[in-house]
Parts: structure tokens; C-alpha cells; sequence
């Protein structure tokens, strides 16, 4: 353990990293600042051992709800955290879909077809990159062009050439891809790219006609635990080959 005092500057504002600070101080750590620009760690000689439950995955949360989004469907969500996960929400509101936001849980109830929307990845608390991969698969099958600005991470427009093989219509310029809606997708055998790429060709999969193959699961698996049980319970058809 480092004596003195540690300042972290330009630090990241995510939940997350509040939940950390949450967790290291019940254990004895000195540590303030969390959710914010600057962190402040005071040195401790020990730390303690201690029973912690960690933060719901907003991310899992919002992946769940667009795949009720593109699928037309009505899901109630239990074990979230809403102010987590509002510019979620916001957008899939501006798409049409409808909510029940209550302390612990949210009910979203989703039209038959999607309206398109712009997104642009932001910092927290803007928009997640972490969600861009998704949505941008949800937006395959709506009406109208969508446009979808990553502005965090480079080169996270792999996926979508696996969408394509699907039968979307998407248009790579730079850090914008530019997403006109079509009438179906077709299944396909795709890979999964990387953890949210594999979440967007699940999600396609659920919508297109036919079957769709995903290899290389092993990146989605790393990042949802249980999907396949859990998208199974409320109506999806699938099977993990060992």
C-alpha cells in the first residue's frame, strides 16, 4: 500500500467506477471522488475482507432492451439501476418505444416498427459507446436512415460487415456509419467481432428470417453471462454447441 495521497485527474465518471470506490472503502481503503473528474486515494496499511454485491450491468440492462426494441416486444427488466441507463432509454424513446420506470425495475413496451435517430457516443453521462454496436443492429429494421457517430474508440464499425452478410444496408464513413433501415434481414453464418459486435449479431439473428450461425461466441460469453438462458425464457430460440 502506497503512504501519502494519490490524485487521479481526467478520470473516468462511469457508475462503475463509483461502485469500485464503494467496494475498496468498505474494505478499508480511503478513497473519494469517484463519479467524478478526480480521485483522491489516501493510503492504508491493510485492507479487509468483506461480502460486497456489485452494481447491475447497465449495459446487459440496455442490450436486453433493444432486443425487446427491434423484436416489437414488452419486457419488464428487473435488478436496474434507470438514472444508470437514461440515455439508453432516452434514445429508445425517440424510436418509439414506450417505458415504466420504477425504483428497481423498467418495463418497456415496444411498437411494431422503429423510428430512425441519430446517436453520438459520448463520455459518461452521454450516450455509451459500449451500446453503439447494439443499436446500430436494432436500427437495421427500422424506418427510415439512421446515422451513428462513434466518437470514443476507433475501428468499432467491424460488425457491420457481418450485418451486411445479413442484409443491412450500412455505410462506413470514417467514425460515422450511416444505417438505412430494410423491410428483413436473412439469417446468416456470422462471427462475432468482439464482446458488443458478437451482442449485435445476436440481436440480428433474433430478428432475421431463418437461421443464424454465430461464431466465435467466446467474446460474447466474456461479457453476458447466460445469454442464451436468458434470451431463451422470453421466446428466443437458441443453442450453444459445446
Amino acid at each position: 500500500m502506497l503512504s501519502g495521497e494519490t490524485i487521479l485527474t481526467n478520470a473516468a465518471m462511469e457508475p462503475e467506477i463509483k461502485d469500485l470506490q464503494n467496494f475498496l472503502n468498505k474494505m478499508g481503503a480511503k478513497v473519494e471522488g469517484a463519479g467524478t473528474n478526480v480521485i483522491r486515494i489516501t493510503g492504508v496499511k491493510k485492507l479487509k475482507d468483506v461480502s460486497y454485491n456489485i452494481m447491475p450491468d447497465r449495459i446487459e440492462a440496455g442490450t436486453f432492451l433493444c432486443i425487446s426494441g427491434a423484436t416489437a416486444g414488452k419486457l419488464k427488466l428487473n435488478n436496474v439501476v434507470p438514472e444508470h441507463i437514461g440515455p439508453i432509454i432516452n434514445k429508445l424513446e425517440e424510436c418509439g418505444c414506450k417505458f415504466e420506470i420504477n425504483k428497481n425495475d423498467v418495463v418497456i413496451d415496444s411498437p411494431k416498427k422503429l423510428k430512425s435517430l441519430d446517436i453520438k457516443t459520448m463520455p459518461y453521462p452521454g450516450f455509451p459507446t459500449d451500446m453503439q454496436s447494439v443499436f446500430t443492429a436494432m436500427l437495421c429494421t427500422s424506418k427510415g436512415t439512421s446515422v451513428v457517430v462513434e466518437n470514443i474508440f476507433e475501428n468499432r464499425f467491424k460488425f457491420t460487415n457481418e450485418l451486411k452478410r445479413m442484409g443491412a444496408k450500412i455505410n462506413i464513413e470514417g467514425r460515422v456509419a450511416i444505417v438505412k433501415g430494410v423491410r428483413k434481414l436473412n439469417g446468416a453464418t456470422v462471427e462475432a467481432t468482439d464482446l458488443r459486435g458478437g451482442a449485435a449479431v445476436v440481436l440480428a439473428g433474433l430478428v432475421a428470417k431463418g437461421k443464424t450461425r454465430v461464431n466465435n461466441i467466446e467474446y460474447i460469453l466474456r461479457g453476458y453471462e447466460n445469454l442464451d438462458k436468458k434470451l431463451n425464457k422470453i421466446g428466443a430460440n437458441i443453442k450453444v454447441e459445446k
